[in-house]
């Protein structure tokens, strides 16, 4: 088992708490490691877990879980939790992992899942939508696209993330969210390969040859895997497009590390809006 078998890792760091008497990491640790991986694993996918698995009406039990332990973990040691479903039977599906140091193989292990019925627990097929996903992404393939279209075209899926987030997530009254200006923007929305919306944002008008991007909300179990960057890109795409020399953005303090690592800069002092602490960030196109 080599890391060039895999094409997903999970970086970790070895913690106090999970180091034995013996100044290596306890055995049953390492388990933890594999699962943790797997959460974000279906992240890699583009797959907000509960929520896909209501929609396609199973759920995943582990049946068997196997380790093989070649060397050991230390404290503060930082590990590579490699992951991969190496094959989807009937019903069953067989995720194999490495947890590295470095080049070196420290343990090895097989995790096998049953779908099931998740009231009755029974096995069920695999649905077709999750076969081809898995397989797809083990195969390289984009889990995500992103598309740019109005508001009449986009409505649904854009309002649904943006409740989710805005609302039901930061508390922001429903009659401060909503505005005449969704109308005349352009939006973005971005979707993984079940159809389901994941993240979004707008473009507006501010004056002559300047966008104002807006809205930028991702869903929060998959926050960190660049769905954000993904709107942020096709926005700032769309500007440049249609002739704009600058956007600009109130950016939420707390994002604002996001938005530079894109090109933005910071414009101006802090300020509140809704509520929340925002900073006024441009980029010149």
């Amino acid at each position: 088992m080599k890391r060039a078998d895999f094409r997903f890792f999970h970086r970790l760091r070895v913690r106090w708490v999970e180091v034995d008497m013996q100044k290596i990491v306890f055995n049953g640790h390492y388990l933890m490691y594999f699962d943790t991986a797997v959460a974000d694993y279906w992240r890699a996918l583009a797959l907000p877990y509960e929520e896909a698995m209501h929609q396609l009406g199973g759920d995943l039990y582990v049946k068997k879980s196997t380790l093989e332990y070649f060397a050991s973990a230390r404290y503060d040691d930082s590990l590579d939790v490699a992951m991969r479903c190496a094959k989807i039977g009937n019903s069953s599906m067989l995720f194999e992992g490495g947890i590295y140091h470095g080049e070196k193989l420290l343990v090895s292990g097989e995790l096998l899942y049953v779908y099931a019925n998740p009231e009755t627990q029974t096995s069920q097929r695999v649905p077709d939508a999750l076969r081809a996903l898995l397989e797809g992404f083990e195969r390289g393939e984009s889990m995500t696209r992103t598309q740019i279209g109005t508001w009449q075209e986009l409505e649904t899926d854009a309002a649904a993330v943006r409740t989710e987030v805005f609302v039901q997530e930061q508390g922001i009254a429903r009659e401060d969210e909503w505005d005449a200006a969704d109308k005349t923007a352009r939006h973005a929305v971005v979707y993984n390969r079940m159809n389901m919306p994941l993240a979004t944002g707008r473009l507006l008008v501010a004056a002559p040859g300047v966008g104002k991007i807006g809205r930028m909300a991702a869903k929060r179990v998959l926050r960190g895997s660049h769905l954000g960057k993904q709107v942020l890109d096709a926005l700032t795409n769309e500007a440049r497009a249609r002739g704009d020399h600058e956007v600009w953005l109130h950016a939420q303090q707390s994002a604002a590390g996001f938005y530079e690592k894109s090109g933005f800069n910071v414009r101006g002092e802090p300020f509140e809006e809704v509520g929340i602490a925002h900073i006024e960030m441009f980029k010149t196109l």
